[in-house]
C-alpha cells in the first residue's frame, strides 16, 4: 500500500527531472557547452533569431537507468548560461557577431541584401561559437510567401493551451510538471489556427507568431503540445527567462515584455495586416488596442477568449472593443473558439469549409464529452 502510495510522487519527480534537463536531448548529453537556437522569423529585408549558450557539468557516459537520470537532473540543475559567450551567424550571405547575454542569450538581428529563394517558407541559419569552444549548429528562420495576405500573434497561455494564469500555483505546477501529453488545447483552436495559417485561398502560409510568459526552459514541451495537437508550426515561441536561483526563487518581473515582442513583429510585417489573439484573463486586450492605436488600419480582428467572469472586467473589455472600433477595428470578446472561427469565416480570414472543420471538432469534443 506505501509503495503504491508513492508511485504517483515517483511519476511527478521523474517529470520534473525530465524538464529540468530538457535541453540535455537537444544536442549531446555529454557536451559541457551547448548551444540552443530557437526557431526565428524575418521577411524579404530582415531576420531574427534568440537561441542560448548553456554551460553544464560533465560526466562519463553511463548506460539510461536511475543512475542516469540522477545525474542528468543534477546536471540540469548546474547548468548555467555563458555570459559574454561569442556567436557568428551566417544567413543569405549576410554575417554578423554577437555576445550572449548575462544569461547566456544571444539575438541575432540581420538585415538583408537580397530576399532568400522563394520556393521554401523555412531556411537554414549557420550558427558558430567562437569563444569560449567552438562549435557549430543549423537553425531555422521562417521567411513567408509573397502571397500571405496576413500576420498572425497569438498568445499561448489560456489562449490555446489552458494554464490556469490566474491562479498562479496551479500555473506553476502544470508548466513544470505537465509533459506535453497531458496538457489541454482549448477545442478548436488548433483547427482555427490552421484555417488562418492558410486564409481563405487554402494556400497564403501567413506566419503564426506565438507569444508566452512563459520560460524559454519550456519551449520543447510546448513545441511537442503543438505538433502533436495540430498546430501550425511557429517561427518561434516567445518566452522569457525567468532567472530562478537559490537566492531568487520567483521569477522576474515581465512587465512590458508581451507589448515589446509583438511592437517587435509588427514592425517586422509592415506590408501585412493583423490578426491579434489573446484571452480577457491577463492584458492581452490592453496590449492589442495599443496596437490598433498605433497602427490604424492594419489590424483586422482581435479576438478574445473569456475566461475571466469578473463583470467588472468583462465590461472594461467591452470599452476597449468600443474604442478598438473607433479606431477602425473590430475586438471580439469570445467565448470560445467557434465564435472566433464564424467572424472570421464572415469577414473572408478563412473559407468557409474551414469553418465546417473548426465546427466539426466542437461536435465531436461535445459527443465524447457526453458519452
Amino acid at each position: 500500500m506505501r509503495a503504491a502510495a508513492l508511485m504517483p510522487l515517483a511519476k511527478t519527480l521523474r517529470r520534473v527531472a525530465r524538464f529540468l534537463t530538457q535541453p540535455l536531448r537537444g544536442q549531446a548529453r555529454e557536451r559541457a557547452l551547448i548551444v540552443h537556437a530557437y526557431r526565428g522569423y524575418g521577411s524579404a529585408h530582415e531576420v531574427f533569431l534568440i537561441g542560448r549558450v548553456l554551460r553544464q557539468p560533465g560526466s562519463r557516459r553511463r548506460e539510461p537507468g536511475a543512475d542516469r537520470d540522477l545525474i542528468d537532473l543534477v546536471r540540469g540543475i548546474l547548468r548555467r548560461g555563458v555570459a559574454g559567450a561569442r556567436i557568428r551567424a551566417g544567413f543569405a550571405g549576410q554575417e554578423v557577431e554577437v555576445l550572449t547575454d548575462r544569461d547566456g542569450y544571444f539575438r541575432i538581428h540581420l538585415a538583408l541584401a537580397e530576399p532568400p529563394p522563394p520556393e521554401r517558407l523555412w531556411h537554414p541559419m549557420n550558427l558558430e561559437l567562437l569563444t569560449p569552444e567552438r562549435l557549430e549548429i543549423e537553425a531555422e528562420i521562417f521567411i513567408p510567401p509573397a502571397k500571405s495576405r496576413f500576420v498572425v500573434i497569438s498568445d499561448i497561455d489560456d489562449t490555446i493551451v489552458y494554464t490556469g494564469v490566474a491562479n498562479k500555483l496551479k500555473m506553476l505546477w502544470r508548466l513544470f510538471v505537465h509533459g506535453a501529453d497531458r496538457r489541454v488545447a482549448f477545442p478548436g483552436i488548433a483547427a482555427l489556427l490552421g484555417a488562418l495559417h492558410r486564409g481563405r485561398s487554402g494556400d497564403e502560409g501567413n506566419p503564426m507568431l506565438y507569444v508566452s510568459r512563459g520560460p524559454w526552459a519550456i519551449y520543447d514541451v510546448l513545441d511537442a503540445f503543438f505538433h502533436q495537437n495540430g498546430f501550425p508550426p511557429g517561427p518561434l515561441l516567445f518566452l522569457r527567462e525567468w532567472g530562478l536561483t537559490l537566492q531568487r526563487p520567483l521569477p522576474r518581473r515581465g512587465k512590458g515584455h508581451k507589448l515589446a515582442l509583438i511592437r517587435h513583429m509588427v514592425a517586422c510585417y509592415t506590408d501585412k495586416r493583423l490578426v491579434l489573439i489573446g484571452d480577457s484573463g491577463q492584458r492581452d486586450p490592453e496590449n492589442y488596442a495599443k496596437v490598433v492605436h498605433e497602427n490604424p488600419a492594419r489590424v483586422l480582428a482581435v479576438y478574445i477568449r473569456e475566461i475571466d467572469p469578473n463583470p467588472a472586467r468583462r465590461a472594461a473589455i467591452e470599452q476597449l472593443a468600443a474604442e478598438v472600433r473607433a479606431a477602425g477595428s473590430v475586438l471580439i470578446l469570445a467565448e470560445d473558439s467557434f465564435a472566433m472561427a464564424r467572424h472570421a469565416a464572415e469577414t473572408g480570414l478563412i473559407s468557409e469549409a474551414a469553418l465546417a472543420d473548426v465546427l466539426a471538432e466542437r461536435d465531436a469534443v461535445a459527443e465524447e464529452a457526453a458519452a
